[in-house]
């Protein structure tokens, strides 16, 4: 990081820069992504003393850190313009005047064990002229750039010395100009009222415990009447303050709050007080691509880019065992096999937990690589387990089970009955499929590779890393039955495989959390728009329903056939492939998640929802919101793949429609 001096930061923000530096003295740090009318301070979160100052210190390093606000930057990481005082308010104090600055005794207890000399007193002071220094060219660039501005001035507090309820969100407002500020004052009071952290109530007020009555108001108010401050304090529920133990789950919490409330904030603060335009509230973010965010993205992609789970848990001995499960009059539970796992599951989880993710600033974009590498975590644990007890175990953990909700949708379709009359012949093979399959990947512009496998449940499946189909040797299909797996497995599995391979980041490529869900949500509506779904491909999604339920309900392979052969009267095949599916490597249950999937992605295209931002990788709907901030700031690029029914659907059938509006 740069080390600057005062003079040379100032440069730097009078020629409109964008820079990240740390004063030459260490006495602060400042960071400029991009100018916007806003800027974050968070003046007491430093811990610092000069060398010569902490020699004689009367205090520990738990009584300076008591008064201080330690994590105040880490809750407004996430913006473009940030400050942050590194030096402890022990050796001066910022958000006082030069005059009460620095301490000699300070909260009833003396701070230094000898008085300090006029020269430490004046090297502590020159630290807090220069601060304000920058802080006034700060200001005063918003002002050039967009006639006003915010700052908002991030403390925190300890509450156990009171003995009343205390605000969670303190702003103080006494020296505000009410008559130009104070609607401004109450929406950001009402916007941090909306926050929510873990086991506590928040209670925001404004002048509840603190009136608003320090220097960094004070000094920016009276040189810049068009900037507001807003001094806001925290209370100190995100640690204990007696021990000092920090409580990372509210800090996040508090991170994400922040993030969510300044942002709404400054896109009303900016359209009424300022000259700044904005459409999207993402403008007031950075749209660089950090470094830091690439560096874990490679490295996060190099340890997981040869994982494909599915490529392990289809069983190499499928169709022997399925002729010796028919040779015993459905008697004989299957014993599968699978391939030799070359993966060591403990390095690469072990790899996977020491990816600094911590180090990503923007919280949303944060959350979306810790929970990556998590769900990989858990992956790796079906994978280490597959072929045993635990397996099943692990893909609960993973997947999930059918809710209650599941259950009814599965039984309500099944109770639906068939309104097409005309029954079509499965006179199609994996050849016809294949010349299907390429001419639909001519017609998106792509290529990909085909290939015919006697190990695959499925009739076809991509594999993301391979870019290939994989076809099921022997299958049949029907004419609607082929174009629906074609819009299902090219229009959406491969296209999302292709925009993943030219995103700047891999991340989509390894694939989000629980991104089955989504991806066969989007595949199955692909059919939909694409005419080519019946009644029969929904009754087979609450097929998979009641498979899944039957597994986790701890029915045997032959428990669940004979329920899918003899009780919902699938043909053998088809029961078998069905059981197979759920019952491979010892229960696996991603299968109920189709239809959820399809239900919750339907809901959100009849709602108007534009879906075409999922297409851009292995998505989840979970982090839609993300995904459409990081693309309108140029993080990430738009699809360049579209699934085409999305663009130009069909009309659905007036029955099929009716049907599917009974989902709950």
């Amino acid at each position: 990081m740069l080390r600057l001096s005062v003079d040379e930061i100032i440069q730097k923000i009078e020629s409109g820069q964008t820079f990240e530096a740390i004063s030459q003295d260490r006495s602060f740090r400042i960071k400029i992504e991009k100018y916007v009318p806003f800027l974050c301070a968070a003046i007491h979160n430093g811990h610092g003393l000069r060398p010569e100052l902490e020699e004689i210190s009367a205090l520990s390093e738990y009584e300076r850190w008591y008064e201080e606000d330690p994590y105040t930057i880490d809750f407004v990481r996430s913006f473009p313009m940030t400050i942050e005082g590194m030096d402890s308010r022990y050796e001066y104090d910022l958000n006082r005047g030069p005059e009460g600055a620095v301490f000699e005794e300070a909260w009833g207890k003396q701070v230094w064990t000898r008085s300090l000399s006029d020269q430490e007193k004046q090297q502590s002071l020159d630290k807090h002229a220069a601060f304000y220094q920058v802080i006034d060219a700060l200001c005063a660039a918003m002002m050039d750039r967009f006639s006003g501005g915010l700052v908002y001035d991030i403390h925190s507090y300890n509450y156990k010395r009171h003995d009343r309820e205390t605000p969670v969100f303190n702003i103080g407002s006494e020296r505000v100009d009410q008559h130009k500020f104070g609607a401004q004052v109450e929406k950001w009071r009402d916007e941090l009222s909306k926050i929510k952290l873990p086991n506590t109530h928040n209670l925001t007020q404004i002048n509840g415990i603190f009136y608003g009555r320090g220097y960094l108001l004070e000094h920016v108010s009276k040189r810049f009447e068009d900037i507001l401050v807003l001094a806001t304090e925290v209370k100190k529920v995100y640690c204990d303050e007696l021990t000092g133990e920090s409580f990372p789950k509210v800090i996040e919490a508090l991170h994400q709050g922040f993030k969510r409330a300044i942002l709404n904030h400054t896109s009303q603060f900016s359209k009424k007080k300022t000259t700044y335009r904005i459409k999207k509230k993402s403008e007031l973010l950075s749209g660089t691509l950090s470094e830091t965010i690439s560096k874990i993205d490679r490295l996060l992609y190099r340890t997981v880019r040869d994982f494909e789970l599915l490529e392990f848990v289809n069983p190499v001995n499928l169709e022997q065992e399925r002729r010796r499960f028919y040779a015993s009059n459905y008697q004989r539970i299957p014993q599968f096999h699978y391939k030799q796992i070359h993966l060591d599951t403990w390095r690469l989880k072990r790899t996977l937990s020491q990816l600094p993710i911590e180090d990503i600033r923007d919280i949303s974009i944060q959350n979306l690589y810790k929970e990556v590498a998590q769900a990989y975590m858990d992956k790796i644990d079906m994978l280490s387990t597959l072929g045993t007890s635990k397996f099943k175990f692990n893909s609960l953990r993973y997947f999930g089970e059918p809710s209650a909700k599941d259950i009814d949708n599965a039984r309500y379709l099944l109770y639906c009955p068939d309104f097409q009359t005309v029954e079509e012949n499965a006179d199609l093979d994996v050849e016809d499929a294949s010349d299907l399959f390429r001419s639909l990947g001519n017609e998106y512009g792509f290529e990909f590779k085909i290939k015919v496998s006697d190990r695959v449940v499925s009739p076809a499946t991509v594999l993301n890393a391979r870019k290939t189909v994989v076809l099921k040797k022997g299958a049949q299909f029907s004419q609607r039955s082929l174009q629906a797996l074609g819009n299902h497995e090219i229009g959406v599995h491969m296209v999302t495989t292709m925009n993943s391979n030219i995103q700047p980041l891999k991340i989509f490529n390894v694939g989000l959390p629980r991104n089955t869900m989504t991806q066969e949500g989007l595949a199955v509506l692909s059919e939909l728009l694409s005419g080519s779904m019946g009644m029969t491909r929904l009754w087979e999604l609450a097929h998979r329903v009641f498979a899944v339920k039957s597994v986790v309900d701890g029915a045997s392979f032959v428990e669940t056939f004979k329920m899918l052969h003899e009780d919902f009267q699938l043909d053998r095949d088809r029961a078998f492939n069905l059981s197979t599916r759920v019952h491979r490597g010892g229960g696996f249950t991603k299968e109920h998640l189709y239809l959820e999937g399809f239900r919750r992605v339907l809901k959100r295209y009849k709602a108007g929802v534009k879906l075409d931002n999922l297409l851009i990788g292995k998505t989840s709907l979970e982090f839609h919101d993300t995904i459409n901030e990081m693309i309108e700031r140029k993080i990430l690029s738009k699809p360049h793949y579209v699934t085409k029914p999305f663009n130009d659907p069909v009309d659905i059938h007036p029955n099929l429609s009716y049907v599917l509006s009974g989902l709950k």
